[in-house]
């Protein structure tokens, strides 16, 4: 039996691993930390609502639990500044993560995205791939990388670019081989139930999972 405790659960991919963990017989509680109340608490699930950006207080929350599940993020990264994108999706998952290491939680799943790298050009890619750098040194004993490309959800979120996005992606994705594959659309309950089913998954040290993996685990 696991017990996991989550970042992120309000959010499209978050709560798409949360449905797929209720319904785990081997998952025993799910704990959700959350800036505000979202209704989402129920059987084997409990909700406490903490400041994200203050580990130190939510900490006392963190013990007991074997996994943990970090999806927290900015909605829309490009309507968001450096530093509102920098505090939601690097600083507080980094936090996060270093809460979850003291407190013994043995495995850490990061829904980051393809082509992280702490030495990219590009600001996005390089402050995920920052993210990474620093749960890696950490020392889990077992360290989730989750790196999706289009996340394809049943709704426009976003306007105008995401529906053009949604639109054209699903059709791109037979055209994605070989070394692209890694790029093409994965739909947001897929990713949610790989990340989910992760926490059940043996081995040690780090895994990156891109498309290949991440369908192949949300199809267990």
């Amino acid at each position: 039996m696991v017990s996991v405790v989550m970042l992120g659960a309000s959010g499209a991919v978050g709560g798409a691993a949360l449905r797929t963990l209720k319904a785990m017989p081997q998952v025993a509680r799910v704990t959700l930390l959350s800036r505000r109340a979202t209704g989402l608490a129920g059987a084997k699930v409990t909700e406490q609502v903490v400041d994200p950006g203050d580990a130190a207080r939510y900490a006392a929350h963190l013990a007991g639990h074997e996994a943990a599940i970090c999806t927290l993020g900015v909605g829309e990264p490009s309507k968001a500044s450096r530093a509102e994108f920098t505090r939601v999706d690097h600083d507080m998952p980094l936090a996060f993560g270093q809460a979850c290491h003291d407190a013994g939680v043995a495995h850490f799943g990061l829904l980051a995205a393809v082509g992280s790298d702490s030495g990219s050009r590009i600001f996005y890619a390089r402050s995920k791939g920052q993210l990474e750098d620093g749960l890696r040194g950490m020392g889990f004993a077992r360290l989730s990388l989750f790196h999706p490309s289009m996340i394809l959800t049943p709704q426009n979120r976003y306007g105008a670019s995401q529906a053009l996005m949604l639109a054209v992606w699903p059709w791109l994705t037979p055209l994605l081989a070989g070394r692209l594959r890694k790029y093409r659309g994965i739909r947001v309950e897929d990713l949610g139930a790989a990340m989910a089913r992760d926490v059940l998954r043996g081995g040690a040290g780090v895994q990156v999972l891109e498309w290949d993996a991440i369908t192949a685990l949300a199809a267990e």
